[in-house]
């Protein structure tokens, strides 16, 4: 196994009497997609700034790409793109002359960074805006433009954070597009800092989330999904009279991992969407459906779970 792009190990940060990450432990391993959860104030972003290398941990110890940030951020800095919340660009200059000033910034040769400024600029679409000035661009198309300057000098890994802020669902979706275009074809590992439950679910390999300045949960979105010991699906049969062999049918459907029977309500756990199989095996057992219901457990319930009901508190 290949040495992991990020590991920490007892990170923490404290301002004076107040701790804002708290012996944290971390490890992204190369072409992850990492989702980096939690509400404001939990230590994300402190905890991106100390592996930037744009603070100091007052505790424990932490590489990136095999580096110190602390001691040697300039090295981490060239193999590491970083997209802030607020994407920062001279307003009076183009998009091609920002891309050519932040090429000029990495010491990239003026013939690569011409052609990777065209490709990336494409790729992002805003090859029809690469003459106009910045200032004249919507939020979305200054985060396009941000995704083509993290990009520019080709790094190992990146770190977003809430990059899905203030972008439509058109927007939202050519994003996770591009990650995930990222990741797998062009081998990129990301740590997704972000409060887009859903879209973290979708593009996410693994997951941490904070509370407080501590990693409370971390797993992958699967075992988190099922963390309570049932499964993704719960789906819910109402009959109109209970025949034998009913639940004894349900429970023998590949998937299934629990199917109960109280009065005419059938309740039935499973690692997929088994709806078609268990109406078909119902019907086929005399079973007369009033009613099915479904919902497949999410990274929203466990974030609920957590902060709203302040389990955590």
């Amino acid at each position: 196994m290949s040495a992991p792009l990020i590991e920490a190990h007892g990170l923490s940060k404290r301002y004076g009497a107040f701790t804002a990450v708290d012996h944290i432990d971390m490890r992204l391993d190369e072409g992850e997609v990492f989702g980096f959860l939690g509400p404001n104030g939990s230590g994300k972003s402190t905890t991106i700034l100390m592996l930037l290398g744009l603070t100091e941990p007052s505790e424990g110890d932490v590489t990136v790409l095999g580096h110190n940030p602390t001691r040697d951020p300039m090295a981490v800095k060239r193999q590491v793109g970083y997209l802030p919340e607020t994407v920062g660009f001279y307003p009076d200059l183009t998009g091609k002359q920002n891309l050519e000033y932040t090429a000029a910034l990495n010491r990239i040769p003026r013939a690569d960074a011409d052609r990777r400024i065209k490709e990336l600029l494409e790729m992002v679409e805003l090859g029809h805006a690469i003459d106009q000035p910045v200032g004249q661009y919507s939020r979305g198309m200054r985060q396009r433009l941000g995704f083509a300057d993290v990009l520019l000098k080709q790094p190992k890994l990146v770190i977003l954070d809430d990059p899905t802020l203030g972008l439509d669902p058109t927007g939202i979706q050519w994003l996770l597009g591009l990650i995930e275009e990222m990741s797998k074809n062009q081998a990129i590992t990301i740590l997704l800092s972000s409060h887009a439950l859903q879209e973290v679910q979708r593009v996410c390999d693994r997951v941490a989330i904070m509370s407080h300045g501590k990693i409370v949960l971390q797993g992958t979105v699967t075992s988190l999904t099922a963390g309570d010991g049932t499964t993704g699906y719960h789906i819910a049969v109402e009959v109109r009279s209970a025949k034998p062999g009913l639940v004894e049918a349900a429970r023998e459907l590949p998937g299934v991992t629990s199917a109960d029977l109280s009065g005419n309500l059938l309740t039935v756990h499973a690692e997929r969407d088994v709806r078609p199989q268990l109406i078909s095996s119902l019907i086929a057992n005399g079973g007369e459906l009033l009613e099915v219901r479904a919902r497949n457990r999410s990274l929203e319930d466990i974030y609920l779970r957590y902060f709203q009901e302040g389990a955590l508190a």
